[in-house]
């Protein structure tokens, strides 16, 4: 980058730096064009608790399938919904059973 970069000044906090990046134009103090992907490893998602209504016969399923692989049911359960999430997602046609929803033109 031929243009000369601007020195990213000290923030008080992070609520300051957030403000300032906001506003700012990162091209006027990175060279993204020498940017490298960051790894990492260690880095754990945020977890958030949620309740949800199962009936007591699906639970006592869940619990033997996980009892079969030797894991948490709630272990399972995030598997199960992991998998299908990736699949609807990656997924080109809609899955059975489940709505069409209709596209508005803007």
């Amino acid at each position: 980058m031929s243009a000369r970069l601007k020195k990213i000044p000290k923030f008080k906090n992070e609520d300051a730096e957030r403000e300032f990046w906001q506003q700012a134009d990162s091209t006027e103090y990175v060279d993204w064009s020498t940017a490298t992907e960051a790894v990492l490893p260690n880095l754990k998602p945020t977890l958030r608790t949620i309740s949800i209504r199962l009936p007591e016969a699906m639970i006592a399923q869940l619990k033997l399938l996980a009892n079969k692989r030797d894991v948490a049911y709630q272990a399972l359960v995030k598997t199960f919904l992991a998998e299908r999430i990736k699949t609807e997602v990656t997924s080109q046609k809609p899955a059975k059973n489940r709505p069409k929803r209709k596209v508005r033109a803007a």
